[in-house]
């Protein structure tokens, strides 16, 4: 059984529980920007505009991801999850390594390119993904029973790993749970080795947006594809 990531800090462990981070009237005003979302496997989402205040480096959420990596902070990916009796995926430990373009645009050190929910994807040098956060902010209280985020803490620091390495790391380290209740949000480095698996009890909803914030602007005329407000 993984054990409980309450005590993790974001600089040493590379995650941190901010509790009670949204009010129960702020939590509401995210719902209605998701409602009707396919989250089958993720959805993927251009721009919030009905939640922008909440997200920008001043605002709750946001403030989260520039305490952690600067005022320069800002959301450039959005996604919804929600795993459910109809969509209860299951994802090994992995490493995140690219980031969503609004087009492509070929770059020296970015490479290689893929294409996910017709969205452009391109693998940064991994100078960028290790400057950026990743905040889930939870719609639904998480335990053991309805697949928590799994990290494994202090593998953000270990730079870029490939199959090998991390499937070693992972076959021989004991995943860190990240319990929640509604209004919680986990911080992450968006480098941390993760996963999640599925629900056992998919009846409960699970509802997480989650943000990944970054301080860069992208070169060589590359855009992120998230927009804000």
């Amino acid at each position: 059984m993984p054990g409980s990531g309450e005590a993790l800090q974001f600089g040493p462990d590379g995650a941190e529980l901010h509790a009670a981070a949204l009010s129960e009237d702020e939590t509401r005003r995210i719902e209605p920007a998701l409602a009707g979302l396919s989250a089958a496997a993720g959805h993927r989402l251009a721009r919030l505009d009905d939640i922008a205040d909440l997200l920008t480096a001043t605002g709750p959420i946001g403030r989260i991801a520039a305490a952690h990596i600067g005022a320069t902070a800002r959301p450039v990916r959005a996604i919804l999850f929600d795993k459910s009796a109809g969509a209860n995926w299951s994802l090994a430990l992995h490493q995140d390594r690219t980031i969503a373009v609004r087009a492509r645009n070929d770059f020296p050190g970015f490479g290689p390119w893929t294409v996910k929910a017709g969205i452009p994807h391109v693998e940064p040098p991994h100078e960028f993904t290790a400057r950026m956060a990743t905040l889930r902010v939870h719609l639904d209280d998480v335990d053991e029973s309805n697949a928590p985020l799994l990290i494994l803490p202090g593998s953000h620091r270990l730079g870029r790993l490939t199959t090998g390495p991390l499937d070693d790391l992972a076959g021989h380290h004991e995943p860190v749970a990240c319990h929640a209740r509604r209004g919680d949000i986990w911080a992450y480095a968006t480098a941390i080795i993760h996963g999640s698996d599925s629900s056992r009890d998919p009846a409960r909803s699970r509802r997480v947006l989650q943000l990944d914030y970054s301080p860069d602007e992208l070169p060589g005329g590359l855009n992120w594809h998230f927009v804000s407000g």
